[in-house]
């Protein structure tokens, strides 16, 4: 896993760590230089291509964010750790 102020090989930033609300849903992601965005800064980053191993989709009438399906469940934006 990236440690804070690294970046991928690509130089783009990676989600390292989320912040949940009551309900588990994620409303906020630390990267992998230690910036914290909330849910709609970070959508706005995942859609310009400046976070890596994510992607963005349209459900349930709006954009989501989710990591890049490669198989592994531990790198699942879900099974990060909070913060």
């Amino acid at each position: 896993m990236l440690q804070a102020n690294q970046s991928n090989s690509d130089g783009k930033e990676a989600f390292v760590a989320v912040r949940k609300n009551d309900d588990g849903d994620i409303i906020a992601f630390k990267t992998s230089t230690g910036r914290e965005l909330d849910y709609v800064t970070a959508l706005d980053e995942a859609k310009a291509g400046k976070v890596s191993h994510v992607d963005v989709f349209h459900k349930y009438g709006r954009d989501i964010i989710r990591s890049e399906p490669d198989g592994i469940k531990e790198n699942n934006l879900d099974q990060l750790p909070e913060f």
